[in-house]
């Protein structure tokens, strides 16, 4: 399995900006997506998690009502949308899939990953 991040970016501050991560091969209707983010200096963040049907989503307290997570199943693809960004968004963002049903928010929970793709907030 392998998964594809795209969309990052520089953007200012109150800014929105969507990411794209796009799974290959199997199907999965039986897998979390997640995505998770770094700054420089710092443990890797959970953002949020979805099942792949869309049904289930959790938030980091941090993004919530700000960053939503969407899908489309045919394109294989999970969709970070964030809006209102702030400068402490700055990170490198990873999407991230595991196996079963459950939204963990450990980074180490989760057995694929895609590249990280940069996010910039300027002030």
């Amino acid at each position: 399995v392998q998964l594809q991040a795209s969309g990052g970016g520089l953007v200012q501050v109150g800014g929105s900006m969507r990411l794209s991560c796009e799974a290959s091969e199997r199907t999965f209707s039986g897998v979390i997506m997640a995505w998770f983010r770094q700054a420089p200096g710092k443990e890797r963040e959970f953002v949020g998690a979805q099942t792949w049907n869309g049904r289930s989503t959790r938030y980091a307290d941090s993004v919530k009502g700000r960053f939503t997570i969407s899908g489309d199943n045919a394109k294989k693809t999970k969709y970070l949308q964030m809006s209102s960004l702030k400068p402490e968004d700055t990170a490198v963002y990873y999407c991230a899939a595991r196996d079963g049903s459950v939204l963990d928010t450990s980074a180490d929970q989760y057995f694929y990953w895609g590249q990280g793709t940069q996010v910039t907030v300027s002030s």
